[in-house]
């Protein structure tokens, strides 16, 4: 007997189990690629997500450092943030302690808003009775020059809660102030007495309003009679007045009137006037007057000169023609004796 060639043998069926385990393990894989695909496009949502936030929050923005010096950090907390007119210009990075002992603030500042912060800012950390504590800054002057980056300033701190202690002192004084003010032995009490005691005086039937003044009925009487001679004295006085008005009329019509004393004096004054011309031009005559005289002074004056030149010389001709004539007598034999020479 021929052994069978193993090619031949028939291959027996499967079995029914197998069959199925086969066809339900496609599906499972379907399943298992999609929910894979399903885990990277949430990962990848997650990442998208948290990148959109971080670049929200500015976390890939140039930014620059800014240090603020407080003594207190009670209310700040990292990433809160610096508000500038209401819009936040910065975020608390880190908070520490110094070496002095001062709590120093990191602020990162965008470099695109770091224009609003000047040499000149002042920061402060406000604190109200209600929410959270608020990092400001204010830019008074927006010409000065910007604030270079890591600079470090002081905070001022506004805590309205620590007021509350020194605002219930001063309520308290004030209650106290007031107690003392409207006490028995208070001045304000007594006065209010004075005015109770006057509003009863003015309102009793004796005396009225002058009694209540005065204090007595007999000084109020007293009042009203001075009142009634003031009154008369008044009348006098308005009729003085009156009459004095008529004679300031009188004396306005003698005075100012058309025939009253300054038209008068008006006429006088152009009298004078052409009295004073006429003696100007007597004052003109006279002094043409006194040039001529002084230029006759001045001759005569010359001619005086021109005398006493012609006097000297007669003298000298003179004194000649005696010298002349005594030489002849004492020549001549037959002269006389007398030598007394006679002028004409």
């Amino acid at each position: 007997m021929t052994e069978a060639e193993p090619s031949a043998v028939p291959t027996p069926p499967p079995a029914p189990d197998a069959a199925v385990a086969d066809v339900a393990r496609v599906p499972l894989r379907g399943l298992e690629l999609r929910a894979a695909l399903l885990l990277i496009l949430m990962a990848l949502l997650v990442g998208a997500a948290v990148l959109y936030l971080m670049w929200v929050r500015g976390a890939f923005e140039a930014t620059q450092k800014l240090y603020l010096s407080a003594d207190d950090s009670e209310g700040v907390v990292v990433g809160m943030d610096m508000s500038f007119s209401g819009f936040p210009i910065g975020r608390v990075s880190r908070i520490e302690l110094a070496e002095q002992g001062s709590v120093r603030i990191h602020v990162d500042v965008p470099v695109k808003s770091a224009r609003w912060l000047r040499t000149s800012s002042v920061f402060t950390l406000e604190k109200g009775l209600v929410g959270a504590a608020r990092l400001r800054a204010f830019s008074g002057i927006l010409d000065d020059p910007p604030l270079p980056p890591g600079a470090e300033r002081i905070v001022l701190r506004g805590d309205v809660s620590a007021e509350i202690p020194k605002m219930v002192a001063d309520a308290r004084d004030v209650l106290l102030n007031l107690n003392r003010l409207t006490g028995e032995q208070s001045a304000l009490y007594v006065t209010l007495g004075e005015v109770q005691r006057f509003t009863q005086r003015l309102n009793s039937s004796q005396g009225g309003l002058m009694a209540a003044v005065t204090g007595n009925e007999a000084d109020a009487r007293r009042v009203s009679d001075l009142l009634q001679r003031t009154a008369q004295l008044v009348k006098h006085l308005d009729a003085v007045t009156q009459r004095v008005d008529g004679v300031v009329q009188r004396a306005d019509r003698q005075v100012l009137g058309h025939d009253g004393l300054l038209t008068d004096a008006q006429a006088s004054v152009r009298q004078l006037g052409a009295l004073l011309q006429d003696v100007r031009q007597s004052v003109v005559k006279v002094d043409a007057v006194l040039t001529e005289a002084q230029a006759v002074a001045g001759n005569a004056r010359e001619a005086s000169t021109d005398l006493g030149a012609l006097r000297a010389d007669v003298e000298a001709s003179l004194r000649k023609l005696d010298t002349l004539i005594t030489e002849l007598n004492r020549k001549w034999p037959f002269a006389p004796r007398d030598k007394e020479l006679r002028l004409p």
